[in-house]
């Protein structure tokens, strides 16, 4: 939320980058960006905040660029959450409905969520979502929304995420820093499948596999709603670590040239290709065979999209997916990625890539900013209608939200 009227505003935090974005929505509900603030990530390692200070200032002129370009103040915003501190668990929650008489209306149904909510977990750990995956009316399964259906007994089965106490208020405490109020934590591949999934998509099964700098974040979704969530350690920071130890350059100058020159199909380059690259040491510059480089990357990527694979097999999805994998991050704009993943995956694979986006929106018609757009549109449908991302009713923020959301507005009011 900014301060002006139908306004929206998100902060996506990665280990490369930190993504601020202004917006609204137009006649047509096309996402019109008003306002774009990039700045480069510090003080975050792997998804998570590793230096408060670096962190605060990063995000400060992550802000203020989002607020030039928009002409807007930021009061809150959605902001993006990832880290491998992050687990989730299936739950379900079962209500009686007092009136037979009466339909179901949103009431209920956030009763049955929050007896979802009511799971034993450790005292270090908080949730971040609970997802509704379908609902049962009186034994009716597979519900998708049983607003204004009547029964006596409201089942609900859902997707639980949560994250360490210490990370989540680490990440609150850099973005209230910047003076903005966190307004909802979203667990970063959910916004991004937001951003990139197409509804058959997540009815049909399909893997959503956004690689960033420091981690790459799984969700699957079967029959439109999210079955299983993951984050994995390894990310576009591990394929450049290997460039520099590979061909022993520094490493932004292995960065740069992955961004440039990168593959992870070593047959598809000339071999009499070569880059030069900085290095280290008296020769200032040497010249790369493109096709080592691209060999070194091959090795990285194919371990990375085989713990992908691994990891939602033994979840048990992996029978459950036609329409495949999409990839998205960073990383998805490595050339040859596509092919690979096919390869070693054995299933259909796209790049995902924000669209219907009007105004500022150039520069985030790429994989590395789905996240952030994500962010929009989750901020978007939710304050819309009043729903949850599903669409579906979602139940009235406690009087302690609102009193919490409220501070968070005086603070930003407040001179700094």
């Amino acid at each position: 939320m900014v301060s002006r009227a139908s306004t929206f505003a998100s902060v996506d935090i990665g280990s490369t980058k930190v993504c601020t974005l202004v917006g609204d929505m137009t006649p047509e509900r096309h996402i019109r960006i008003l306002g774009v603030g990039v700045s480069p990530a510090a003080g975050v390692s792997k998804g998570m905040i590793d230096n408060i200070q670096e962190a605060t200032e990063a995000i400060v002129n992550s802000v203020e660029k989002a607020e030039r370009s928009s002409g807007t103040h930021i009061v809150a915003a959605h902001v993006s959450i990832a880290g491998g501190h992050i687990s989730s668990m299936n739950n379900k929650g079962v209500i009686s409905v007092p009136n037979r008489n009466h339909p179901i209306d949103r009431n209920e149904i956030g009763r049955a969520l929050e007896a979802a909510r009511s799971l034993s977990i450790p005292t270090n750990r908080d949730i971040i979502h609970v997802l509704p995956r379908y609902y049962m009316v009186d034994g009716q399964e597979h519900v998708t929304d049983p607003t204004g259906m009547y029964g006596q007994r409201l089942d609900v089965e859902t997707h639980v995420i949560t994250g360490a106490v210490t990370a989540i208020q680490n990440l609150t405490k850099c973005v209230e820093g910047a003076g903005v109020q966190a307004e909802e934590l979203v667990l970063a591949p959910l916004a991004s499948a937001e951003a990139v999934l197409e509804r058959e998509e997540k009815e049909q099964g399909v893997i959503l596999v956004d690689i960033g700098g420091g981690s790459t974040d799984i969700a699957v979704y079967v029959d439109g709603a999210v079955y299983y969530t993951s984050v994995l350690p390894v990310g576009g920071y591990h394929l450049t670590h290997d460039l520099v130890a590979g061909l022993r350059v520094p490493f932004s100058a292995a960065e740069t040239s992955k961004e440039r020159y990168g593959h992870v199909v070593p047959s598809a380059i000339d071999i009499e290709h070569t880059v030069d690259i900085e290095s280290f040491g008296s020769q200032g510059q040497k010249s790369i065979p493109r096709r080592r480089m691209a060999e070194i990357l091959q090795a990285r990527a194919e371990e990375m999209l085989e713990m992908v694979f691994l990891d939602v097999k033994r979840a048990g999805f992996d029978e459950m997916l036609a329409a495949g994998v999409v990839l998205t991050g960073g990383t998805a704009n490595l050339q040859g990625i596509v092919p690979l993943a096919e390869q070693v995956m054995r299933m259909p694979v796209r790049v995902g890539v924000p669209s219907g986006l009007v105004g500022l929106s150039d520069v985030l018609v790429n994989p590395a900013y789905a996240t952030s757009v994500g962010l929009l549109q989750w901020a978007m449908r939710e304050t819309e209608a009043n729903v949850n991302y599903y669409g579906r009713p979602s139940p009235a923020p406690a009087v302690g939200d609102w009193l919490k959301r409220l501070g968070g507005w005086v603070r930003a009011l407040l001179p700094q």
